[in-house]
């Protein structure tokens, strides 16, 4: 019997799938046909089970294999938990439009202003949370940072969330055209293609906090710098 290798992928934990593993199966030529034979891996021993009609090989995994394996698994688990939209809705023009809670982007803006706005979609119906969002894109809430924080995340405009104060240094000062951070100690909300992005709605002293849009501006922005995305 002459055995052809070949590859395929192995499918592991929370169903994520691996393309770096490549496991050796079995082509076998019987009576002309070609009968493709099953192979086993498990992540509890280091070692692959290959299995065909007549018997069973053992073959060894190195440490190296296993660890990269490991490696690999918390790699693209964390990739999905922080995965932003690459779509959303969208309306003529070059300013964002507010329907139920969500915001649809302009036509007319570039992609990662898109992007940021579609991002931002996401928190809607998300809680208020002191510190929220500081640690990690994915979070049960969000405060002001973390919530401004995520929506550039989603736009590849920062690589992690910062702070109130951190933001008072990003990107260019002054107003930008289509995303503009207005930025203090202790609070930090953004206008993104006319829309406000912030965890009060700044109307009355007794308003709910939480992530989200607003149609009005927030009047007087006194205390506030103004910071800006880079050519945006």
């Amino acid at each position: 019997m002459r055995h052809i290798a070949t590859s395929r992928l192995i499918f592991g934990l929370l169903g994520h799938f691996y393309t770096a593993l490549a496991v050796p199966e079995q082509l076998s030529r019987c009576a002309g046909k070609k009968v493709l034979e099953k192979s086993f891996f498990s992540f509890q021993t280091p070692l692959l089970w290959h299995r065909d009609r007549s018997k069973t090989l053992v073959y060894s995994l190195s440490p190296k294999i296993l660890v990269g394996a490991a490696v690999l698994a918390a790699v693209l688990s964390s990739a999905n938990a922080n995965s932003f939209p690459a779509s959303g809705p969208t309306v003529p023009g070059t300013k964002a439009r507010l329907s139920g809670g969500k915001a649809y982007a302009p036509e007319s803006a570039p992609l990662v202003v898109k992007r940021a706005i579609w991002a931002a979609n996401q928190l809607f119906r998300k809680p208020y949370i002191f510190g929220g969002g500081h640690k990690s894109f994915t979070d049960r809430g969000y405060d002001c940072s973390g919530t401004v924080s995520y929506a550039l995340g989603g736009a590849g405009l920062l690589k992690s969330p910062i702070s109130s104060t951190e933001f008072r240094r990003y990107g260019q000062g002054g107003r930008g055209k289509w995303i503009t951070i207005y930025a203090r100690n202790g609070h930090t909300y953004a206008i993104i293609a006319g829309l406000r992005l912030d965890t009060t709605p700044y109307i009355t002293a007794h308003d709910k906090w939480a992530p989200g849009w607003q149609s009005t501006e927030r009047v007087p922005a006194s205390g506030f710098e103004a910071r800006h995305p880079v050519g945006l």
